[in-house]
């Protein structure tokens, strides 16, 4: 893509609530990050490495509802596939999670 994104572009990504079943330490990442399995409310769960490390601990982490951009072509990072972005607060301590202020059912679809 050349120049600035059109609204095509946008459509074609998703944003989604998901719910964290597992989060690891991704000690094959160049930076401090985690391995987390979401739940989509999918039959599997997507994969996503995540640098928040800063104000989150893995306990902290599973059972916390997530913000997730889908849509992308999945990566590599540190060895690990990220099928979706996490979304958070780029803060002066670290990033911020974005979440749902009341519980939602995995999967749901932002607008």
């Amino acid at each position: 893509m050349t120049g600035r994104p059109t609204f095509e572009d946008f459509e074609a990504l998703g944003f989604r609530v998901g719910t964290v079943l597992r989060a690891e330490m991704n000690d094959g990442a160049r930076d401090p990050g985690y391995q987390l399995w979401i739940d989509l409310g999918d039959e599997e769960a997507v994969q996503s490495s995540a640098k928040i490390t800063d104000l989150y601990k893995v306990e902290d982490l599973v059972g916390r509802q997530v913000v997730v951009v889908t849509g992308f072509e999945p990566i590599r990072v540190g060895g690990f596939r990220s099928d979706v972005l996490v979304i958070g607060a780029l803060t002066s301590n670290g990033v911020v999670l974005v979440e749902p202020d009341t519980h939602v059912e995995p999967g749901t679809v932002i607008s």
